[in-house]
C-alpha cells in the first residue's frame, strides 16, 4: 500500500474533516497544520521502538547509539541473534528489553514477521502481526503503521496525549479514556491518523 501520511496527506485529509467539522476547522486555525513524521520500515525502527519503551528519548537516543556501535553499525536480526546477552545489556538495554530484542529478531529470521509482505496487509492484520511479538503493544502497533507505512485511519486510543488533545478540541469538560475515545472517532474515518497527530499538535504546539 502507497504511504499515505506525507504533510500534503495529511492537510488534504484536515482539510476534509475542517470542512465538515468547526471545531476540527477551529483548531487548525489555532494551530495549523502538523508535519510528517516518516520512519524507515524496517527492523531497526521496530527495535527502536522497544529501546524507546518507557524512557525519554534522550535516553531512547543515547541507549539506541551504544547498541547500534555494540552491534558494529548493524541493527539488524542477524546481529541481535549473535550478540550475547551482556553485550546487549551493556549498551543500556533491560533484561526484559534483551528479552523483547531477541523476540523481534527471531521473529523475523523465522519469518513470523515479514517484513517485506506487511505493507500489503489491512491495518488490522498489520497490527495482530506485531502485536503477536512479545513486547509490542496495540500503541506500538499503532506507531509503526502510522509513521513507517503510512495508513491513514489509525486511532491511537491507547495515547495520552492524543485523548488529552482530543478533549481540548472538542471542549469536553474530562480527558476520555481510551474506551471511551474509540467511538468518538467513528465520525472522522477516514482520516482518523491525521486527525491523532492534530491532537498531539495541539497539546504542544504554540498558537499560531
Amino acid at each position: 500500500m502507497e504511504y499515505q501520511l506525507a504533510s500534503a496527506d495529511i492537510a488534504r485529509a484536515l482539510d476534509v474533516l475542517a470542512g465538515d467539522h468547526e471545531r476540527i476547522a477551529r483548531a487548525l486555525a489555532q494551530v495549523g497544520y502538523p508535519q510528517e513524521r516518516r520512519r524507515d520500515h524496517s527492523f531497526a525502527t521496530l527495535a527502536r521502538i522497544i529501546v524507546g519503551q518507557q524512557v525519554s528519548v534522550a535516553a531512547a537516543t543515547s541507549i539506541t547509539r551504544r547498541l547500534v556501535d555494540t552491534l558494529d553499525g548493524d541493527l539488524c536480526a542477524e546481529s541481535v541473534l549473535k550478540c550475547p546477552d551482556e553485550d546487549l545489556r551493556g549498551a543500556g538495554l533491560s533484561r526484559q528489553k534483551v528479552s523483547y530484542m531477541q523476540s523481534l529478531a527471531t521473529a523475523e529470521a523465522s519469518g513470523q514477521l515479514s517484513l517485506p509482505s506487511l505493507p500489503e496487509l489491512p491495518d488490522d492484520e498489520a497490527v495482530a502481526t506485531i502485536t503477536a511479538i512479545k513486547g509490542f503493544g496495540e500503541w506500538s502497533a499503532h506507531m509503526y503503521l502510522m509513521f513507517s507505512l503510512g495508513r491513514s485511519d489509525i486511532w491511537p486510543v491507547g495515547d495520552l496525549a492524543v485523548r488529552e488533545g482530543f478533549k481540548r478540541i472538542q471542549g469536553l469538560e474530562a480527558r476520555p479514556t481510551a474506551g471511551q475515545l474509540k467511538p468518538l472517532g467513528e465520525p472522522y474515518r477516514p482520516y482518523r491518523s491525521a486527525l491523532a497527530m492534530l491532537c498531539w499538535r495541539f497539546c504542544t504546539a504554540e498558537p499560531l
